[in-house]
């Protein structure tokens, strides 16, 4: 039973080194925004926090005015929060990869770039070799022929 053309045709694709390379630059991605995640929210925002006061970003937000219309009755009326505290934690998150990101594209780069090179001067011209004094004499015992 003959494979069909598609299937031949996603298995080229899915071999193919970039989309290789591709799927592992997402998972290991992924894991490492997980690592500055935790490296935001587990040690740079509580020193930040400490130093301005104890402050807890996450516990950060801004509380609406609940609305009158939506109230009804015989239910709690839960207020609406901007979570502006996560949002800056976020921020951070990103600021982080971002930086990380950079200095990993710009290292890889450097290593893929060939060094240009300098241009080299062009090399001088040779002199014209001095003949020896057997040359002079075969010229001249030539020269001598050719005028008889």
């Amino acid at each position: 039973m003959a494979k069909s053309s598609f299937l031949q045709d996603f298995k080229a694709f899915a071999m193919k080194g970039n989309v290789v390379d591709m799927a592992v630059g997402v998972i290991i991605g992924g894991a490492f925004g997980k690592i500055v995640t935790s490296v935001v929210n587990d040690i740079i925002m509580p020193p930040i926090g400490w130093l301005i006061g104890g402050v807890n970003f996450k516990d950060l937000k801004l509380e609406l005015p609940i609305n009158p219309i939506s109230v009804q009755e015989g239910v709690e009326a839960v207020p609406v929060t901007i979570n502006y505290g996560n949002f800056l934690q976020t921020t951070f998150d990103f600021l982080i990869i971002a930086f990380c990101i950079f200095l990993m594209v710009k290292g890889i780069t450097k290593l893929t770039t060939k060094k240009k090179e300098e241009p080299k001067p062009a090399p001088a011209p040779k002199p014209e070799p001095v003949p020896s004094a057997e040359e002079k004499l075969l010229t001249e015992i030539r020269d001598l022929l050719k005028n008889k």
